[in-house]
């Protein structure tokens, strides 16, 4: 097994390194509706520093999804999504702390990101080197309908300097389209929990497919000249996927270099190989690119 188990119960993690420390976000499960905040100097050891923000500091109040948080500016930044009470339809918001353990607030009383009549998750925020900044985002399945399916597509759209404000209008960038991803159910498929690293100049998008509560949950990568696309998806998807009795579901990944210097890979799996459903823990493996510029993340 190449992978570390945390055994950190959660959905959707996003690990920022901050000077000699980690801070794990993620979807966390409980009654209180908001993220909890975990701490490590090692990746083995995690200190549970309690919640980060709740429905309390949001403009959402309930169903509190992947949050992912970036230092800017000596700020730290939260993206994130979870429902809107007036719309009851899900949104991405965006919240600001002082420290990485909070408490973060939402930056306006309003949500970031708001599409009539349309539910979105998954909230990644990329910063070229270029000094262009990016929020990439899915459109989420149950609200968006293609061609009488239901589909969770990826999106882009720019975001401003300070990273609270959009700018422009949102594009496509990925929608289910490979036998691998659309073969599990004809009328619901996704394409969802976006992330994009950039290397060698090349940018590379790696997303899940598949329903979150299924075996076969997994992630798959593609490769662009630019940050918004196009992206060409890779033959060698998905790069990561169930391993045989040990591994259910490995989904919604993001990407952090550890101390070393070497990349690493957050992830979540079924706390329970037998009942793929709503209960994940949190895992970590290897990452990095071969000769040839396709990436891979080390779990087998």
């Amino acid at each position: 097994m190449h992978y570390l188990n945390t055994g950190i119960p959660g959905a959707d993690p996003y690990i920022l390194r901050d000077g000699d420390k980690y801070y794990m976000y993620a979807t966390t499960p409980g009654q209180v509706p908001g993220f909890k905040c975990h701490v490590s100097d090692d990746l083995q050891s995690w200190r549970d520093a309690g919640y980060c923000l709740t429905s309390e500091q949001s403009f959402g109040y309930k169903n509190f999804w992947a949050p992912e948080v970036v230092k800017h500016r000596g700020k730290y930044i939260m993206h994130y999504s979870a429902r809107e009470q007036s719309s009851e339809l899900l949104r991405i918001g965006v919240a600001i702390s002082d420290t990485p353990e909070g408490p973060f607030r939402d930056a306006f009383s309003q949500p970031l990101l708001a599409v009539d009549g349309k539910s979105t998750i998954d909230a990644h925020c990329f910063r070229d080197d270029d000094g262009k900044n990016y929020l990439f985002f899915s459109m989420d399945c149950p609200t968006n309908i293609v061609n009488g399916v239901h589909t969770s597509q990826t999106m882009c759209i720019r975001l401003d300097d300070d990273l609270t404000k959009t700018i422009g209008e949102y594009k496509l960038i990925s929608t289910p389209d490979c036998e691998w991803e659309t073969s599990q159910n004809k009328e619901w498929q996704w394409n969802e929990g976006p992330f994009v690293l950039k290397h060698n100049g090349k940018y590379y998008l790696t997303y899940s497919a598949n329903y979150y509560a299924s075996l076969k949950y997994a992630v798959g990568f593609a490769v662009a000249e630019r940050a918004d696309g196009p992206y060409r998806k890779s033959e060698k998807n998905p790069i990561l996927a169930y391993v045989e009795n040990e591994m259910s579901g490995p989904g919604h990944n993001s990407f952090f270099t550890a101390k070393d210097g070497k990349l690493k890979c957050a992830f979540h799996i079924h706390a329970d190989y037998n009942e793929p459903k709503g209960s994940r823990v949190v895992c970590i493996a290897d990452a990095g690119f071969d000769q040839d510029g396709n990436l891979f993340i080390d779990h087998k």
